[in-house]
């Protein structure tokens, strides 16, 4: 059972990234650890927080301006969108997909004129549906990791280019 269980993970993180990278730090918490051999000492799980610091996961999301884009990225070496937001959540103890449809289907949906620092902002930038997120910081600007040309930078998403294209905010507990 735990072959197949290894197998299935390193599946599921190769088809998480482009690049195959892994965001630190790990364990994430709320993700069960993989059974113990036998003889092995069992370790407890993480717990989720109860709640985590808005503010400090914006000083967080905001520290990491001017970091390059990088298609995969997931580490301050270099971050693509939905990598930096698991990233930035990360640091405050909450796991999050890697895919923006999957961080898009997080949290509880919020309208974007109730929008929060910590929130998570969705745009439709490529196709039809959430294809690419940023963090809100407050009031209606985002920091986000925006394209092979940028490094991560605070926007407006009520102006210009993004305003056209948002598609959804989610708040995640």
């Amino acid at each position: 059972m735990r072959p197949l269980l290894v197998v299935l993970l390193a599946a599921g993180l190769a088809a998480c990234a482009s690049s195959g990278s892994v965001p630190r730090p790990r364990p994430f918490p709320g993700v069960p650890e993989p059974p113990t051999a036998p003889g092995e000492a069992e370790s407890p799980a993480p717990a989720l927080p109860l709640a985590f610091d808005r503010d400090a996961l914006v000083r967080t999301a905001l520290g990491f301006r001017g970091v390059p884009y990088r298609d995969g990225g997931s580490d301050p070496s270099g971050f693509d969108c939905s990598g930096f937001v698991q990233y930035v959540f990360a640091q405050q103890g909450v796991g999050l997909p890697r895919e923006v449809r999957d961080q898009f289907q997080s949290g509880e949906k919020i309208e974007v004129r109730r929008v929060q620092p910590g929130d998570l902002v969705f745009f439709e930038t490529v196709g039809h549906g959430a294809s690419h997120v940023g963090v809100a910081i407050s009031g209606d600007e985002f920091v986000h990791a925006p394209s092979s040309r940028g490094r991560v930078r605070v926007e407006r998403f009520s102006e210009g280019y993004w305003a056209a294209r948002i598609v959804g905010v989610r708040r995640i507990r």
